[in-house]
């Protein structure tokens, strides 16, 4: 078929990315054109709909058309084209394709393809001086005789002293400065003193990566500098463990100024959209405004815009989460990933399931770049891998003030406000009203949102379940609804039990909603806000909640995993964390790595400026093992004791954890197809094999679930012959009717 146009004039994606999409597919277990789809911003998506255009050829008889076919040609014969989906409107009908090929076979139209592409270019209308007063002279002259409308000699006034302080002066900005009407600017563009002009303008504005302010560095932050670029001269990954508060923000930009400088690009990745705004804000004291941003609550149009400038090589420097790792960079040399211990980097769906973490150092091979890992709490995989000198290792081990690591006080919860009746013991009260007394601030870590995370009946302990998953239903007070968090159906509130009749449900446990609303009986007069999903919807509601915290216009600031991660408070003197035992208590052999990772996280937010900070910690179970590791900060110990269990049991760092998940709206099939597969696994993998078993949850959106995990060694051969053994299972259950729609899900490197 003849080619009739070429969309693009170049390229839209580069040889690098195309190897990267390859590597991604390969090993994420997903096709190229799901990694394309994820890669891609909307608007290189061009969208085609099929057309339907009558034949004028055919006339007007359509009696040997079927009723259906017969309404749709005279529907045509009316309009002359009409769209596949006026088609379905028409015949009230989804499925409408045996009436088109009716039409077709009849030859009464023809079906064609629009393409049409969504990008529209930003207009912005701009004021300029007619070619008459470009001179001075000229202008001078007309200034000295407009003397007969004193409010449109205003108005060319205010033009004259924004064209000499900002150069170019947009219509909006003249009549914002002026207070002037659009009848007075009209009346100056019809006298011919001035002109309006359509321009084309950047959503996306970069303004050079020139160093605004110098990077000053303390004694043990540029001890920690010149060793990263030691180990760069011989390493390509360089793990940074820096304590909270140890100032690891200003070496990543003295790293970053380093590159930028050579004319290269660079790219900091963030795990969370809410760390982005305060982190900009920050290295903009040292950029100016040449950081490009990017992640997935941005408009369609800015992130398409910010593809073409990292593409022609305009915009140097990126920061961004996981999906920031497509943009087509074309001198990409250094990679800066913060936080990088955190579980947001997974990406768990849709396909590509990838882990950008290790995206990125594989797109950094591409690229020939370095690339900087950055934690207080490291990842046991990426400090193993320091351990064994494959990565670079830098400690920083004091605090940017020098202020000693916050004090961690355990705290015994009595019965009744582990259940929820009130989690607010006398010491958390005491300690509040102390910390406000003193004008300091004070965060409360509760990692479940909602009020409260499940219904009860007092009298046959019946809970209120989702009719689509196996999970109980949260009371969400502000909408008055209970919701399933797995698939977000909503549902009424249930005021009778419907086994036994009784009337009296009690609301069990707390989540952030209901620690706000006991906060604000408890202290009306404090200023207190929530910062969770649920109350975070906005582009921008992130950003103003920590702006008004920085401003300490917010006393206390309750949330969800959100304020746990790199936020940076000067005034925080106090965090509470009311229910320990729910961070301890998963069945998952990463728990105690998880666990001190939180915790130890949110510690860092309190004691970074002025004096020590002081965490609450509220547990039932005062004898857990990890306590003691917690409360002295001992990451160290706590890794060495956890990596002999994981040594024993096979665990990464010393394996790759596969997942294979299936589902199925039978149970019986979906733990027969999980069986096949293992079958099919047991010949070369049987001592790696772990299932076919039930996951905790097994049923989600009506599909019940069934898990096999394999315990790959991380040798490459052993690794490509269990990418093979499993593309051919997988193959061989798609030509199986047993297993026709049974969904496999196959995420590598689970977590």
């Amino acid at each position: 078929m003849p080619i009739n146009a070429v969309i693009d004039a170049q390229p839209i994606v580069t040889p690098t990315q195309l190897a990267f999409w390859q590597w991604l597919a390969k090993w994420y277990y997903c096709t190229e054109g799901e990694v394309m789809s994820a890669a891609l911003p909307a608007y290189y998506k061009i969208s085609s709909e099929s057309i339907l255009v009558f034949n004028p050829e055919a006339g007007d008889n359509f009696s040997m058309l079927t009723d259906d076919g017969f309404l749709l040609a005279e529907a045509l014969h009316i309009k002359g084209e009409i769209t596949i989906s006026e088609a379905q409107l028409i015949l009230q009908k989804k499925t409408i394709y045996p009436i088109i090929k009716e039409l077709t076979y009849n030859k009464i139209c023809d079906v064609f393809e629009a393409f049409s592409e969504k990008f529209k270019p930003k207009l912005d209308t701009f004021v300029v001086l007619h070619n008459n007063y470009t001179n001075e002279t000229a202008l001078e002259n007309l200034l000295n005789t407009f003397t007969k409308s004193p409010k449109q000699l205003a108005l060319l006034l205010a033009y004259i002293h924004l064209r000499q302080t900002t150069g170019e002066v947009t219509k909006a900005t003249l009549l914002k400065k002026s207070d002037a009407t659009d009848a007075q600017l009209k009346a100056l563009v019809d006298k011919q003193i001035l002109v309006l002009e359509k321009r084309t303008i950047d959503r996306v504005i970069l303004r050079g990566n020139d160093i605004v302010n110098p990077i000053h560095l303390s004694q043990p932050q540029t001890s920690a500098f010149n060793q990263i670029n030691t180990h760069f001269l011989t390493k390509n990954i360089v793990l940074l463990h820096g304590v909270t508060g140890s100032g690891k923000t200003p070496i990543y930009a003295k790293i970053l100024q380093t590159y930028i400088q050579q004319g290269n690009q660079v790219l900091f990745l963030l795990p969370e959209i809410a760390l982005t705004a305060q982190l900009i804000r920050r290295l903009q004291i040292y950029f100016g405004q040449g950081i490009a941003l990017y992640h997935s609550k941005m408009s369609n149009n800015e992130r398409y815009e910010i593809w073409r400038k990292v593409k022609d090589g305009t915009c140097q420097m990126v920061i961004g989460a996981r999906s920031s790792l497509f943009l087509p960079f074309t001198n990409l040399k250094c990679i800066v990933i913060d936080e990088e211990h955190d579980t947001s980097y997974k990406q768990q769906d849709p396909a590509p399931r990838y882990h950008a973490k290790d995206a990125a150092i594989y797109l950094a091979h591409l690229h020939g770049a370095k690339t900087l890992l950055g934690s207080a709490t490291p990842s046991y995989e990426s400090y193993y891998q320091a351990q064994q000198n494959k990565y670079g290792y830098v400690a920083l081990t004091q605090k940017y003030s020098n202020l000693q690591s916050p004090e961690i006080q355990i705290i015994t919860a009595a019965k009744n406000e582990v259940k929820g009746k009130n989690f607010l013991s006398p010491q958390i009260q005491t300690a509040i009203q102390m910390v406000l007394k003193q004008k300091g601030q004070i965060i409360i870590f509760q990692n479940r949102r909602g009020h409260s995370p499940y219904l009860q009946c007092d009298i046959c302990a019946w809970k209120p379940g989702c009719k689509n998953c196996k999970s109980n239903l949260t009371y969400h007070k502000g909408k008055n609804k209970l919701k399933c968090h797995l698939c977000s159906t909503t549902y009424a509130i249930i005021y009778t039990c419907p086994q036994c009749g009784n009337k009296q449900l009690s609301y069990r446990n707390y989540g952030t909603e209901k620690i706000e609303e006991i906060l604000l009986e408890k202290f009306p007069d404090v200023k207190i806000k929530r910062m969770d999903v649920d109350s975070v919807k906005g582009k921008h509601d992130h950003d103003n909640i920590i702006k008004q915290f920085e401003e300490q216009k917010i006393e206390i600031l309750i949330g969800t995993q959100m304020v746990v991660k790199g936020l940076d408070f000067d005034n925080v003197q106090l965090v509470i964390i009311p229910d320990g035992d729910g961070l301890m208590h998963f069945a998952d052999f990463r728990v105690s790595e998880r666990a001190f990772q939180l915790i130890e996280q949110v510690s860092g937010r309190t004691g970074r400026k002025y004096k020590q900070g002081h965490v609450l910690l509220q547990m039932y179970n005062t004898q857990n093992p990890l306590l003691p590791f917690i409360t002295t900060h001992n990451f160290t110990g706590l890794y060495q004791q956890e990596m002999v269990l994981r040594k024993h049991y096979f665990y990464p760092p010393y394996s790759r954890l596969l997942k294979i998940t299936f589902k199925h709206k039978l149970a019986p099939t979906a733990l027969k197809a999980a069986q096949f597969f293992a079958q099919g696994l047991q010949v070369q993998f049987a001592k790696y094999l772990i299932g076919p078993e039930e996951p905790n949850t097994n049923r989600i959106q009506n599909l019940y679930l069934q898990e096999l995990i394999i315990k790959i060694p991380k040798q490459q051969n052993i690794i490509d012959n269990c990418h093979t053994l499993i593309n051919k299972i997988w193959s061989q259950m798609l030509f199986n009717k047993d297993f026709s729609r049974v969904t496999v899900l196959i995420n590598m490197d689970c977590q």
